[in-house]
């Protein structure tokens, strides 16, 4: 395992924890219901925390999973041209089983999936497989720039008396029928009822469902970048980790204050804008710094993290099953009962489980179940192997 794999699968590892501490808000309190605090009975601590939540990890990792993907997807596109394979006939096949996957996860498990936005994604990507480095660094900062002005205004998805009495009844049916549901009834309200079809028109709706592969995409091609560039082979270089050192302080920084804006000048609509640019800047903070910690793959955690991270797709579908189960009707029904701190602490075990299992279940297979199909469906063959031959791998086969 050499020092980029090491790096890219402890970075992924490490997001997922940070994917689960923001989706343990969703697990909680309902899609919208994560946003409208207000409606449940927490603690002044737990406000205090929910603040934390949403400006050191919400909207700051998924872009960290994002960034990767793209970099997954070079590496791969590099593995099928070395192999004489036709690369976007396989890396479509990719994305289709991952938006189907993702249909599938959010229609019959939970609202808050991301898989269906990255099969999504991962169609738009093709367009950029082999665009110039400088290209995706121009297409990178304007999508971020037009997807940040498009978020000026307030968070909250209602402002007006009677969006807010609108997104009031729903979170009170949401927190009935979650906590004390069917599996039936939680799914029907999950594929009937939604307050944005009283607070948008059909033809907002519609602009939100195609802008959504792009609100992501930024990320998606910074991290093709990364793999071009070469950047995790880079850090192993004194004056390269230096550099990456003072950029991750520097873009920390920048992002933890982007995004606390809507909360020290809420009235303001500029603070939305910080808000969404805070995001992925405070995520290449994290990025930079978080690479450099996680190079030594003796330390038994970054072990972990990285366990996790080759298991992402079955982890992430894992944490899934677990917290629906914990927090629905059919299951404990702890759905708004528990509070945000001890949802840390929730997110903190539920992770920790998967990480002693991810190291356990790699000592006996190389890959997970969802990984497995995944890559079978990729390659259309149950092997590790393609069973494909190049041009120049049949003239050596036959010469030898």
């Amino acid at each position: 395992m050499n020092n980029r794999v090491v790096v890219v699968d402890a970075l992924r590892g490490l997001s997922l924890f940070g994917i689960l501490a923001a989706n343990m808000l969703i697990f909680q309190y309902g899609i919208y219901g994560k946003d409208e605090m207000a409606h449940y009975s927490i603690s002044n601590f737990d406000h205090i925390t929910h603040i934390v939540l949403k400006v050191l990890i919400e909207s700051s990792f998924m872009p960290i999973f994002a960034f990767l993907f793209g970099y997954g997807m070079i590496k791969m596109k590099e593995s099928l041209e070395n192999k004489g394979l036709p690369v976007k006939r396989y890396l479509a096949r990719r994305f289709l089983l991952l938006l189907i996957l993702g249909i599938l996860h959010s229609t019959l498990l939970w609202e808050g999936d991301i898989l269906t936005a990255y099969g999504m994604t991962g169609f738009v990507l093709l367009l950029y497989l082999n665009r110039k480095v400088k290209t995706l660094y121009i297409w990178g900062i304007i999508l971020i720039s037009f997807i940040s002005i498009l978020s000026y205004g307030p968070l909250d998805v209602a402002t007006t008396q009677e969006e807010k009495s609108v997104m009031a009844d729903y979170v009170t049916t949401t927190l009935d029928v979650y906590q004390n549901g069917s599996y039936t009834e939680i799914l029907s309200h999950r594929m009937n009822e939604d307050p944005l079809t009283e607070l948008m028109t059909e033809g907002a709706m519609l602009f939100i469902l195609i802008l959504t592969p792009f609100v992501t995409l930024p990320m998606f091609l910074f991290g093709m970048i990364a793999a071009k560039q070469k950047w995790f082979t880079k850090i192993r270089e004194a004056s390269y980790s230096k550099k990456w050192k003072n950029l991750g302080l520097i873009f920390i920084v920048s992002g933890i204050v982007l995004k606390m804006m809507p909360f020290l000048l809420p009235s303001l609509g500029i603070s939305g804008v910080g808000y969404a640019l805070g995001g992925p800047v405070l995520a290449f903070g994290y990025i930079f710094l978080f690479s450099l910690l996680l190079q030594n793959k003796e330390n038994s955690l970054v072990q972990g993290f990285i366990s996790v991270g080759r298991l992402s797709l079955t982890n992430y579908l894992l944490q899934t099953i677990i917290c629906t189960s914990i927090f629905y009707g059919y299951g404990i029904g702890l759905f708004g009962k528990l509070g945000v701190l001890a949802g840390i602490g929730l997110t903190i075990l539920v992770y920790s489980a998967q990480l002693v299992g991810s190291i356990f279940y790699l000592k006996f297979f190389k890959t997970g179940p969802f990984e497995k199909v995944l890559r079978v469906w990729t390659y259309l063959k149950w092997g590790a192997g393609t069973g494909y031959l190049s041009p120049r791998e049949k003239i050596d086969k036959k010469v030898g």
